[in-house]
C-alpha cells in the first residue's frame, strides 16, 4: 500500500499541514521520498501515525515523542492499554454531560456541577505521564537519543532513513547466505553503527536485545519484514552470532 500525504489527510483526519511537520520535526518520515520531493506513506507510516496521536492525547511534547519512539524499550501495547482506560473515562464524562443536558431538555431545574469534573482525568493523564518518563527518560539510551535528535533537521532524518534503507536492502540482498557468513556479519555491524551514530552507544548486549524484539515485538517484525517476508527473523539471527562472538 502506498499513499500520497492528501490520501493520508483524508483517510486519518490529521491535516497536510500537520503531516509535513511531523515530518519536519522527523517522528513521521514517509516511506518513499521521491526525486520531486512527492511523499508517499505505508501502512508502517500509519501505525507510526497512530501511535503518534495517542502520545498526543497524553499531552506529550513533539521532543518528547521523538525520544519515546526512538528508545528500543518502548512497550506499545502497555501505552495503549492506558490510552484506553483513559478513553474511557473521557467517555464516562460526556456520557455524564449528555444526561445532565438531556434533564435540562426535559425542564428539570438542577444545580449539578459534577459532570464537568474533569479531576480523575487528569489525574490519569498526569500518572501516565508521569510513569512515561519515569520509565524512559532516566535510561543512557533515552537521554542519548533524545539529545542527538532533537538537533536533527527534516533534511537530517531523511539522510539517516536512507542511511537505513541501504542497509536493510544489504541485508535482502544476502538472504539467501548462512548468517554467520561475513557479508551479513559486516552488514550487522553496520546497522550497530548506524544506530550508535544517530541514536545511542548500541553495545552488544543493547543490540542483542534488538534482536530479539525484531521478532517477538510485532511492531519491529512487521516494520522490517514490509522490506522482505522473513528479513526479521534472519536480522535477529544474524545479530545473535554477532554478539556472541
Amino acid at each position: 500500500m502506498k499513499m500520497t500525504v492528501k490520501e493520508v489527510a483524508t483517510l486519518t483526519g490529521v491535516s497536510v499541514r500537520t503531516l509535513h511537520y511531523y515530518h519536519r520535526e522527523g517522528i513521521l518520515i514517509p516511506s518513499e521520498i521521491t526525486e520531486n520531493k512527492y511523499r508517499y506513506y505505508d501502512e508502517t507510516n500509519l501505525a507510526q501515525l497512530q501511535t503518534i496521536l495517542f502520545l498526543r492525547e497524553l499531552d506529550f511534547s513533539i521532543q518528547e515523542i521523538k525520544g519515546i519512539l526512538a528508545d528500543p524499550d518502548y512497550d506499545e501495547m502497555d501505552a495503549f492499554k492506558k490510552q484506553r482506560h483513559l478513553l474511557l473515562l473521557k467517555r464516562c464524562r460526556l456520557d455524564k454531560l449528555i444526561a445532565l443536558l438531556d434533564q435540562k431538555l426535559e425542564g428539570e431545574a438542577t444545580m449539578n456541577f459534577k459532570p464537568f469534573d474533569m479531576t480523575e482525568i487528569e489525574a490519569n493523564k498526569k500518572q501516565y505521564e508521569t510513569e512515561v518518563k519515569s520509565r524512559w527518560g532516566k535510561t543512557d539510551a533515552y537521554s542519548q537519543s533524545q539529545q542527538k535528535t532533537n538537533k536533527y533537521t527534516a533534511e537530517n532524518w531523511e539522510a539517516i532513513h536512507n542511511e537505513a534503507e541501504a542497509i536493510y536492502a544489504g541485508f535482502v540482498t544476502h538472504m539467501d547466505k548462512e548468517v554467520s557468513d561475513p557479508a551479513v556479519q559486516d552488514l550487522v555491524a553496520q546497522w550497530q553503527a548506524h544506530i550508535t551514530r544517530h541514536y545511542y552507544d548500541c553495545t552488544k548486549e543493547i543490540l542483542s536485545g534488538l534482536g530479539l524484539m525484531y521478532v517477538h515485538d510485532d511492531r519491529f517484525k512487521a516494520n522490517i519484514d514490509t522490506h522482505a517476508e522473513g528479513l526479521a527473523q534472519f536480522m535477529s539471527d544474524a545479530i545473535g552470532i554477532y554478539t556472541t562472538i
